[in-house]
């Protein structure tokens, strides 16, 4: 029996929170090496939330983006380095007019190796005097994920005249574009 294409290239998975997960969804599907990106929820204690309950923040769960990925192609580090410039990880529980818990910043690692790269990665940013403040970003293991609602998924591919696709989303991916070009799949 051949092996699927996917199991060749063992995929990895990394997992971000950076506000709305329709914007880090957006930017990491940008991404050469970047095989599938899943809108969802982790880091809180309700089992099987939904984004109602999430965006009254009574779960503790942030909306973030499950990512997988062919190492070979881009690094965990990369993907950090991408994490860390499109978006103010020094904003405790916001990102722009996104307010709450369920939209901060956070890494989810998913083993011993992600949390040190990580910690180092992050320990770089906070020294670099990119920013004004102190990161703020959360580190933390994964716990459950759970895929947002059908609807939230590809939101920006979907819908890119929306208006807060337009106002919120637009101006990251023109970001991602000049900061990041030598990254991104092509056409």
């Amino acid at each position: 029996m051949r092996e699927s294409r996917q199991q060749k290239m063992q995929l990895e998975t990394a997992t971000f929170g950076a506000g709305c997960f329709w914007c880090v969804e957006a930017v990491f599907q940008q991404l050469e090496g970047v095989h599938e990106v899943v809108s969802g929820y982790t880091g809180g204690t309700t089992v099987n939330p939904n984004y109602r309950a999430v965006c009254m923040g009574m779960t503790g769960h942030a909306e973030v983006a499950q990512i997988r990925f062919d190492p070979s192609v881009i690094s965990y580090a990369e993907l950090l380095e991408v994490f860390w410039h499109t978006h103010d990880a020094t904003t405790l529980n916001r990102q722009g007019a996104d307010v709450g818990t369920q939209y901060r910043s956070a890494i989810f690692y998913h083993d011993e190796a992600q949390q040190r790269i990580a910690e180092q990665s992050k320990a770089e940013m906070d020294n670099s005097g990119i920013w004004d403040a102190p990161i703020v970003t959360e580190l933390a293991p994964i716990d459950t994920f759970y895929p947002a609602e059908n609807y939230h998924q590809n939101y920006f591919q979907l819908n890119p005249n929306q208006p807060y696709c337009q106002l919120v989303i637009h101006p990251k991916m023109r970001k991602l574009t000049e900061d990041f070009k030598d990254k991104l799949k092509s056409s």
